[in-house]
């Protein structure tokens, strides 16, 4: 399922989230411009569960929210990110969004190392934080309603509970499925992780109940 866009609009423009979609596709356009370049980006910014567990480079919890392995993978995620980001930047403020954001990416990159405390291949992408979003997305908007294209020819609309209650829980089975599996591929746990960290701090950043100023929409619970 591909999310195509939601019927929830918000109320101020949603800087942060055109920001961070700048970001990561600039980042990712500079690097590819070079292939040498973009493999001593990641050799040094990725995140390699091995260093973590170590206690070492620390830092690329943060930077490999801004790699991507292929231009399909950054699309993908900024996709979501300029979907359901917005709604969720528009609800709580920028601050609290920067901190469900990060706090997500990095979350989800802890939960992947935990499986795999002593892999050497490289974690990056924005799918953790992203996925952080999406759980806070559900908590303030579950009534709101997702365009959605089902391969090969299908779109519906869903409700956001429904669109992202599946998302999370193939991520869920996926992640199941891949228990002891070192190697390449998808990190699902990031997702897992960085989904269960969001939500987590959605709850904790809830600002104050207000009415709905968009009804129909199933705008702000």
């Amino acid at each position: 399922m591909i999310p195509i866009r939601d019927y929830n609009p918000t109320r101020r423009p949603s800087l942060l989230t055109w920001g961070l979609i700048l970001i990561n596709f600039a980042v990712y356009f500079y690097l590819a411009q070079n292939p040498v370049m973009d493999e001593n980006a990641i050799a040094q910014y990725a995140v390699i569960p091995a260093d973590i567990s170590g206690g070492r480079h620390l830092g690329t919890l943060i930077t490999s929210l801004f790699l991507h392995a292929n231009l399909l993978h950054v699309a993908g995620n900024m996709l979501f990110l300029w979907i359901f980001g917005n709604n969720v930047e528009d609800r709580v403020g920028e601050i609290k969004f920067l901190i469900i954001y990060f706090a997500a990416g990095i979350g989800g990159s802890l939960l992947q190392v935990f499986i795999t405390p002593t892999s050497t291949v490289p974690m990056l992408g924005a799918s953790g934080a992203i996925s952080g979003l999406l759980a806070a997305y559900v908590l303030y908007f579950p009534r709101a309603r997702v365009l959605t294209f089902i391969v090969p020819i299908f779109f519906v609309t869903l409700s956001a509970y429904v669109f992202i209650g599946y998302w999370i829980a193939l991520q869920a089975l996926n992640a199941f499925l891949n228990l002891g599996v070192i190697g390449g591929g998808v990190a699902f746990f990031a997702h897992v992780g960085g989904f269960v960290t969001g939500l987590i701090m959605a709850i904790l950043l809830r600002p104050r109940l207000h009415p709905d100023p968009h009804p129909g929409y199933g705008g702000y619970p």
